[in-house]
């Protein structure tokens, strides 16, 4: 069976199945990306603006988030909630193994640890932050409000790009992980492959080439996204 067919759009090929994992990595991924700028946010003000139990906290979670495997985190979150959910499922006469879905079990893991990544990428951010632009604003009026919506949200951003377009790579590749869950994304999708053709190289190549597509486009995006929040700031 040549690997041009295996990869077809018929009614025996693998194609749509690997498009449909490759979806799924990228919905894992943007979400768990998203989960964890909230937390980053969170934990960057906690360390910069917070009170010490704040930033004790903070600290200790990108401490021990940076310090754990990140697989370990997935399976905490699965098998974790497993321990809860199966013996209150058992009260309600439901049997056998129960958890939280691969899906959200993955994203959550995915945002805790990429959360702690990004929290120091959002303090690094702010801090490289011109005191005087933001002293400027204060002078001239602003509101609160409206001097984070257009004065530091905006060159925090700035700042914090490259580093979030790091974290992002990282995530992407760290979506993979998820396939433990059973999961079907590209690198489960070709476990499955490789398993019901005999050709484990053939599709583990072709997850290979998936995750290199994905990184590349989303890497060019984050460069256009950089130029065009740069433009200003950039000398003649």
């Amino acid at each position: 069976m040549g690997s041009g067919f295996v990869f077809g759009f018929g009614e025996n090929g693998w194609g749509p199945l690997l498009l449909h994992g490759a979806a799924m990595t990228l919905a894992v991924a943007l979400t768990g990306f998203g989960i964890g700028l909230l937390i980053g946010t969170i934990g960057a003000w906690a360390k910069l603006k917070g009170g010490y139990f704040c930033r004790s906290l903070a600290d200790a979670y990108t401490t021990i988030m940076r310090g754990i495997p990140d697989l370990l985190v997935i399976y905490l979150f699965y098998f974790g909630s497993s321990a809860v959910l199966t013996p209150l499922g058992g009260l309600f006469g439901a049997s056998g193994f129960i958890s939280i879905p691969g899906f959200l079990a993955g994203s959550l893991a995915i945002g805790l640890v990429s959360g702690a990544y990004q929290t120091e990428v959002m303090r690094g951010a702010y801090r490289a932050v011109s005191s005087g632009e933001i002293e400027a604003a204060i002078a001239s009026g602003m509101s609160q409000l409206t001097l984070f919506r257009r004065i530091v949200a905006p060159l925090v951003l700035r700042h914090a790009l490259p580093g979030l377009g790091n974290v992002w790579q990282l995530v992407l590749k760290e979506s993979a992980l998820v396939s433990v869950t059973g999961l079907v994304e590209i690198l489960r999708t070709a476990q499955i492959g490789a398993g019901s053709t005999g050709q484990p190289f053939t599709f583990f190549l072709a997850a290979a080439v998936l995750y290199l597509v994905i990184s590349s486009i989303s890497g060019w995006l984050l460069q256009r996204t950089e130029w065009r929040l740069t433009r200003g700031s950039r000398p003649v």
